[in-house]
């Protein structure tokens, strides 16, 4: 299983993720925080996505990944990380740490953490 942070799930909506992205992607289960689906939300509000939550294509790729819920575990961890960063991202971090999901990302902040499980 693999934790995609909202950029990467975005890019992966638009068709642009790169081909390694693609490849990881397509080998494992893929998961999100459940932050990241107020990220989108809040992404489409200020007009920067485009995403129709209702549409039965959105609601058929959703029902393909496992959201996980933010627990307290996840939040006393995103209080405890070695990088600082918003909120959003310190959930979705702190939720692939808890749940020893590897993350997929491409941010330079949470790259440099030594705590957050990545895949290579």
């Amino acid at each position: 299983m693999l934790n995609l942070d909202t950029h990467i799930l975005v890019s992966f909506l638009a068709g642009t993720s790169t081909a390694h992205e693609y490849s990881l992607m397509a080998k494992e289960e893929l998961a999100i925080s459940d932050i990241v689906l107020w990220e989108l939300a809040k992404l489409t509000e200020i007009g920067r996505l485009n995403i129709d939550f209702d549409s039965r294509v959105f609601r058929s790729f959703l029902r393909q990944l496992t959201v996980i819920p933010i627990t307290l575990e996840i939040v006393r961890k995103s209080a405890r990380l070695d990088f600082s960063s918003d909120p959003a991202d310190e959930i979705i971090a702190a939720t692939s740490i808890v749940e020893s999901i590897p993350l997929v990302t491409r941010d330079r902040r949470i790259l440099k953490s030594r705590l957050v499980p990545f895949v290579l």
